[in-house]
């Protein structure tokens, strides 16, 4: 049986959400392989919102059997009366958070690509089922924070924070406009988990993995650089930690091979498997019913 949506103190005076609403949750990924997907679905049974949740994938083999419309149409039956849709992107600066942006009715128009990719899995949007809003992402959020925390604590393995650098280093945007706001995120994340861990520095950057090649190419040599004048300042190894939600490609192939040859510690962990994400996915749904989600005009 479904819960019912237990108001807190925090949403008293709320006149478009009421006891008799149930805020279903939809996880909205990537895709990738079953393995990849199926650490996602560990996330959303982990979940505790009071309402039904569910997962949708935008590409890969997970995709049409998970598509947006189905599984908004899945909350509903469930007696989910308004859904929080919750991006698991690691930035909301990103043309597949304007993918759910768009399915979910927020944005009216959507660059050709991500309308192929969607049309290539059968996804629709589902604006005649029940009111929708997207959340942000991960972004700069304290669990990701945390989750990040402990990946390097675990890449130490007792040695002394102080004589290493971090790096973090994640996928990037295709998009040069966004290029600047993933590395705010980036940085911010980075000197946070140098002030908790107590680095002697930490630094951040993108590989552009889908970009043009020679895009990419200037993106990697960018990351050698930088890493070369941390092991050069330290000493040392320097630690590396990817920002990616699964183990996959990204973390097991691109980041290895283009990380070859540098004096680094790295062992591919991304984000999942994390107790947090989950608590990061409650929060998100928490804030959105704080916001009285309201039907779309």
């Amino acid at each position: 049986m479904v819960a019912r949506v237990v108001l807190a103190l925090s949403l008293a005076g709320s006149s478009s959400l009421t006891a008799q609403d149930v805020v279903g949750t939809l996880l909205v990924a990537h895709g990738g392989s079953e393995a990849w997907n199926a650490d996602v679905r560990a996330v959303a049974r982990e979940v505790r919102t009071g309402g039904p949740v569910a997962v949708s994938f935008l590409m890969g083999a997970g995709a049409p059997t998970s598509r947006f419309q189905d599984q908004v149409a899945a909350l509903r039956a469930a007696g989910a009366t308004r859904v929080a849709v919750v991006p698991l992107l690691v930035s909301s600066h990103s043309g597949h958070y304007e993918q759910i942006r768009w399915l979910a009715g927020q944005v009216d128009s959507l660059d050709a690509a991500m309308a192929a990719h969607l049309q290539h899995a059968g996804i629709e949007r589902a604006l005649d089922a029940v009111p929708l809003v997207v959340t942000r992402a991960l972004d700069d959020a304290p669990e990701l924070g945390r989750i990040l925390v402990d990946r390097a604590r675990a890449l130490l393995a007792g040695d002394s924070a102080g004589a290493h650098a971090l790096f973090l280093v994640g996928h990037g945007p295709n998009s040069p406009e966004d290029h600047a706001k993933w590395m705010m995120g980036l940085r911010t994340l980075a000197e946070h988990v140098r002030d908790v861990v107590g680095f002697r520095d930490a630094r951040a950057g993108v590989v552009r993995d889908d970009a043009a090649p020679a895009v990419r190419a200037e993106a990697v040599r960018a990351v050698h650089d930088v890493v070369a004048l941390q092991a050069a300042a330290t000493g040392t190894d320097v630690l590396v930690l990817p920002l990616a939600i699964a183990a996959g490609r990204f973390t097991d192939r691109t980041l290895r091979a283009d990380l070859a040859g540098l004096p680094v510690r790295y062992d591919g962990q991304p984000i999942l498997p994390h107790a947090d994400v989950a608590r990061w996915v409650e929060r998100r749904v928490a804030e959105t019913a704080r916001t009285a989600l309201s039907p779309r005009e």
